[in-house]
């Protein structure tokens, strides 16, 4: 037997038992290519490391702001991407469920894209 949250976790509340048949995971929107996000955050990683080794050996600034420019574009690929994929499964699934739903989601990405504009 496992433990899944339940609807007020998020609350503070703890977690209901569950049998592990009963437990499932959501399928995303990035679901499909989720190896591709991978692949490209891996790269990322990459990137951020050799930033830290430009700083360390004291490299001219200038060329680093160009890397950390690079890296920031690059993570900004990744969540306009997650976006899309947000877009055309979850919230295209919500709206045909129900007005309600889709207004809901609708809500949601909207929060989202407004917090991401705050950068």
């Amino acid at each position: 037997m496992t433990t899944v949250p339940d609807e007020h976790a998020g609350c503070g509340h703890g977690l209901v038992p569950m049998p592990r048949a009963a437990v499932r995971r959501p399928v995303r929107g990035y679901a499909t290519g989720k190896e591709d996000y991978l692949a490209r955050l891996h790269k990322i990683e990459g990137q951020v490391r050799g930033l830290h080794k430009m700083i360390e050996a004291d490299t001219w600034c200038p060329d680093v702001v160009t890397q950390v420019a690079a890296a920031t574009r690059a993570l900004q690929e990744v969540a306009v991407g997650l976006l899309n994929d947000h877009l055309q499964h979850c919230v295209l699934a919500a709206a045909r469920s129900s007005h309600a739903d889709g207004q809901t989601a609708l809500t949601e990405v909207a929060g989202t894209i407004r917090q991401v504009m705050r950068l």
